[in-house]
């Protein structure tokens, strides 16, 4: 049994032009929700696993308030630009095909719209778009994680922020 947990990175500033979008920050709002959304996710998860983050600085800022929370070193978080530059169910694939098999659950940190798309297409359920701090879980009854497939994974649940 793997287990795939998708977090979509916090509130950010708006893009603006003195600043790149990979460079964009968390709004205050965002570092409160997203840590309020990491001890809901404490409550659910003994283990976080690998944490794989896209680099893009929001994105890597919602991961360290993740790991702040579930008692996990900041160093052991891996950056992937396959995650920043649009995750698709390919990218996934080569992203995972790094981790060891023996690690049962991934955290991956990142962006939408590609982070609503690919839980829905690796849900069997499928899976409603994810709202910025948003937590989907997703469980795969497999062996390896090349064994990964579209719509074959169960919905574990889907944490969402209370507004």
């Amino acid at each position: 049994m793997k287990k795939l947990i998708l977090v979509r990175h916090g509130k950010a500033e708006d893009d603006l032009p003195e600043f790149s979008d990979f460079e964009r920050s968390l709004v205050s709002r965002g570092k409160i929700v997203s840590r309020l959304m990491a001890q809901r996710l404490k409550s659910k998860e003994k283990s976080q696993g690998i944490v794989i983050t896209s680099p893009a600085f929001r994105a890597l800022e919602t991961a360290l308030i993740f790991a702040g929370e579930l008692g996990m070193p900041a160093e052991q978080i891996v950056m992937d630009r396959k995650i920043y530059d649009g995750l698709s169910l390919n990218n996934l694939t080569a992203i995972l095909s790094s981790v060891k098999e023996d690690a049962d659950t991934i955290m991956l940190f990142g962006h939408n719209p590609s982070f609503s798309d690919l839980a829905n297409g690796l849900s069997k359920e499928g899976c409603d778009p994810m709202p910025k701090s948003g937590v989907v879980c997703l469980s795969f009854n497999i062996n390896k994680w090349s064994e990964i497939r579209r719509k074959s994974g169960s919905l574990e649940y889907f944490l969402k922020p209370e507004k």
